[in-house]
C-alpha cells in the first residue's frame, strides 16, 4: 500500500515535468479557438466591415466546409513527401538487406512506393497498389527480394513472414500473375500449424502473436477478396486467441472480471501493439466473423474491464500492473487504445465506448506530439491516425482538424530535434511511416493506419 501510494505521489509531483519530457507542447489553437475565428470573420462581413474576410489559409483551417483538404496544404502535403521519399530512396542503399519484416524492413517499402507515387492517383489503403503499371512492377521489385530473405523464425504480419507473404500475394494478384500470388497463399497457410498448436509458446499480441497472423488472413480477404483465405482458416486463428486468453484468464482467477486475458513476456500489457486493446480490436473484425455470442459474452466485458483502468487525465497504462501515466503512444496508451473504443462503438452501439474515445483523443492532441520523433508506432504520424478514425466516426470536423495540425508537425520533419529511430526510414519507426499519414491526410475519408486498419466495405459512422 505505501509503495502504491509513493508511485502515485511521485507522479502527481512530477507528472508535468515527465510530461514534458516525452512530448513537446502542443503549440497550434484547438479547432474550437480557429473556428471561432471563421465566425468572427463571417460576421464582421455582416456588418460591413471593408477589410476583406480572411481566407482559410489565414485562418489556419486546412480544409472547406465539405472537408476536403485545401490546394495550398495539399500543394505542400505533396512537396513535403517527394522530398522524404528522395531521402528515404537514398538512406534505403545502406539499410539491412536481410530485415524484411512490415514493422521495420523492406516490405514496407513496397507499400510507400505503391502508395506515394503517383501522388495525383493516391491509394491510401495499405499496401493498394495504383493503377500505374509502371509502379507496379516496381514494388514487385521489393516483393521478390523480400521473399528471398524470409526467415521462416517470425510468423505475424508486421514483423515476421506473414507480412512479405501477404503483401506478395496482394502485388502478384494486381499484376494478375495469379499462380505466383496462389504460392504465397499456400506459403502463408502453411504457417497455421505453428499459429494453432495448442503446445506452443507464442504470444496473441498484434506484433508477434496470433492477432498478427489473423490481421494477414483479413488482409488478403480485403485486399485480394472474400474467400482468398477460406472462412475455416480463420475461424481457427481466432478458436486459438479465445481460448489462450480464456485459459489465462482462469489462471489469474479474473474469469469474471475479464474473461479474455492476454500477456506478453509475463507481462498483461494494456495497449495495441503487445497488449489486449490491440487483440481485441482483432477479434471485434467483421472480417473475423467472431460470433455474438462470443463478442458479448468474452470480448465485451473484457474491454470493459481494460476501460476501468482508464487514468484520470483519459490516458491508459502500459500495462494492468503499472500505475504510471506516462505513455502516449499507438503502441502504449491511448492513441492504440482509441481504436479498440471506436470499434467496440461500432459493434456494441454504446455510447460509453465513443464517450471514452474522446476523451483519449483529448489526450493524444494535449500530450501526442512525442520528442520520439515522426513514425506511427511511437510518434506524431500514428496519434494523427487516431483523429483520423474518429473523423471517420463522427464526421466531426474537430478530429479532421487535429489530424492536419499533426500533419502539419509532420512538414517539418527534423527540425524539432526528435531522437533518430534506430531504424531511420521504416514503417513503424521511421521515416516511411510519416509518409504514409501524409499522403492519407490527401484523402481522409479513405485513411487507414497501415498493417492495423482494414478496409471496410462501408465507413460505419456514427448514428
Amino acid at each position: 500500500m505505501g509503495e502504491t501510494m509513493s508511485k502515485r505521489l511521485k507522479f502527481h509531483l512530477g507528472g508535468e515535468a515527465e510530461m514534458e519530457e516525452r512530448a513537446f507542447t502542443n503549440p497550434f489553437p484547438d479547432y474550437e479557438a480557429a473556428a471561432s475565428a471563421v465566425f468572427a470573420a463571417g460576421a464582421a462581413e455582416e456588418t460591413g466591415c471593408t477589410r476583406p474576410p480572411p481566407t482559410t489559409d489565414e485562418l489556419g483551417l486546412p480544409f472547406h466546409n465539405d472537408g476536403k483538404i485545401i490546394h495550398n496544404f495539399t500543394r505542400r502535403i505533396q512537396t513535403k513527401i517527394k522530398d522524404l521519399l528522395q531521402q528515404m530512396e537514398e538512406g534505403l542503399k545502406t539499410a539491412d538487406p536481410h530485415d524484411c519484416s512490415a514493422y521495420t524492413g523492406w516490405t514496407d517499402v513496397s507499400d510507400v512506393t505503391c502508395l506515394m507515387m503517383p501522388l495525383q492517383k493516391l491509394r491510401v489503403y495499405l499496401y493498394r497498389v495504383t493503377c500505374d503499371q509502371t509502379y507496379l512492377l516496381r514494388s514487385l521489385d521489393y516483393v521478390k527480394r523480400t521473399l528471398r530473405n524470409l526467415n521462416g523464425r517470425r510468423v505475424t504480419f508486421l514483423c515476421g513472414d506473414a507480412g512479405p507473404l501477404a503483401v506478395g500475394a496482394v502485388v502478384y494478384h494486381k499484376l494478375r500473375s495469379d499462380c505466383e500470388s496462389q504460392e504465397c497463399i499456400t506459403k502463408l497457410l502453411q504457417l497455421q500449424r505453428t499459429i494453432v498448436c495448442r503446445d506452443s509458446d507464442l504470444p496473441d499480441e498484434l506484433l508477434y502473436g496470433r492477432a498478427g497472423y489473423l490481421y494477414a488472413l483479413l488482409y488478403l480477404n480485403t485486399e485480394i477478396g472474400p474467400g482468398t483465405v477460406c472462412e475455416s482458416a480463420i475461424k481457427e486463428v481466432v478458436s486459438a486467441i479465445i481460448e489462450s486468453g480464456k485459459t489465462l484468464s482462469r489462471e489469474e482467477r479474473k474469469a469474471e472480471r475479464c474473461p479474455l486475458l492476454y500477456q506478453w513476456h509475463r507481462k498483461q500489457y494494456v495497449g495495441a501493439a503487445h497488449g489486449m486493446a490491440g487483440i481485441y480490436y482483432m477479434l471485434m473484425q467483421p472480417a473475423a466473423k467472431v460470433d455474438q455470442e462470443t463478442l458479448t459474452e468474452m470480448v465485451k466485458p473484457s474491454i470493459d474491464y481494460v476501460r476501468h483502468k482508464r487514468f484520470r487525465s483519459g490516458n491508459y497504462p502500459s500495462s494492468l500492473s503499472n500505475e504510471t501515466d506516462r505513455l502516449v503512444h499507438w503502441c502504449h496508451g491511448a492513441p492504440g487504445v482509441i481504436h479498440m473504443l471506436m470499434q467496440a462503438y461500432k459493434v456494441f452501439k454504446e455510447e460509453k465506448y465513443l464517450k471514452d474515445a474522446m476523451e483519449c483523443s483529448d489526450v493524444i492532441w494535449q500530450r501526442g506530439l512525442l520528442r520520439k520523433g515522426y513514425g506511427i508506432c511511437h510518434g506524431a504520424a500514428g496519434n494523427g491516425y487516431s483523429f483520423l478514425s474518429l473523423y471517420h466516426l463522427t464526421q466531426e470536423k474537430k478530429y479532421l482538424y487535429r489530424a492536419c495540425k499533426f500533419a502539419e508537425w509532420c512538414l517539418e520533419y527534423g527540425a524539432h530535434g526528435c531522437r533518430i529511430p534506430d531504424r531511420p526510414y521504416s514503417l513503424f519507426e521511421g521515416m516511411a511511416g510519416a509518409i504514409h499519414f501524409l499522403s492519407d491526410i490527401l484523402a481522409p475519408e479513405t485513411s487507414q493506419f497501415p498493417a492495423f486498419e482494414l478496409a471496410p466495405s462501408q465507413r460505419n459512422k456514427k448514428m
